[in-house]
């Protein structure tokens, strides 16, 4: 199998953390750039890859896999010497496990319905529960270690931090000192900071095709 791995990349969104994560890794990756200011994810092209028109996707081989999670997952179990996620035989794999799928299962969809104005479905079908129970469970667990599982910063934390830091920055989740101290410490890792600066490159570089495109009409 080719080692390298293709990323479906669109700067400024869900993939940015995929992209920090192979970078944590130190895996080899190419980028595929996806110019959402023109549409480019809703092209014929794309959505043979992913029919959501969603990133990030990611190309491993014969292996497509989509979903964020998934995708974290994949990668951190496919380079186990980076260290960044719990072995088979590890106890904290399944804290690791339930942390990572907390994000997409409970987190994202009570944001979500915080963010619309809607009400948690009821309690037999609500995935989260209710937004204040889902969240303090969040806080409590960040409050005891520096990282998710612990003093260690692992592929969760790349999730978490990336997550956290666009919900708090656009003021989608209550302020917590601890939430704002964890966004802090995982972002300022140098990783983040690199593929940060690249996004904000790409994002004008797609402002411009948009601009250009839009004046050709």
């Amino acid at each position: 199998m080719n080692d390298t791995i293709t990323l479906f990349h669109a700067p400024q969104t869900r993939s940015t953390g995929t992209r920090i994560l192979l970078e944590e890794l130190g895996a080899p990756y190419k980028l595929h750039v996806i110019n959402r200011k023109v549409g480019e994810q809703r092209s014929q092209e794309y959505l043979a890859v992913n029919p959501l028109g969603k990133v990030p996707v990611i190309r491993h081989g014969e292996a497509l896999v989509t979903e964020q999670v998934a995708i974290n997952l994949y990668l951190a179990d496919l380079f186990p010497k980076a260290g960044l996620a719990p072995a088979l035989n590890d106890p904290a794999r399944g804290p690791y496990l339930r942390w990572m799928v907390y994000y997409g299962s409970c987190y994202e969809p009570a944001v979500v319905d915080r963010v619309m104005k809607r009400d948690p479905g009821p309690p037999a079908l609500s995935p989260y529960g209710d937004f204040d129970s889902m969240f303090e469970m969040l806080v409590k667990q960040l409050s005891v270690n520096a990282y998710v599982l612990g003093p260690d910063f692992s592929a969760a934390d790349v999730l978490w931090g990336t997550a956290l830091k666009w919900t708090t920055g656009y003021g989608l989740i209550p302020e917590r000192p601890v939430i704002t101290d964890y966004v802090n410490r995982v972002n300022a890792r140098p990783a983040f900071e690199k593929v940060y600066g690249l996004d904000v490159e790409l994002a004008a570089e797609h402002q411009v095709a948009a601009d250009a495109a839009k004046a050709e009409q």
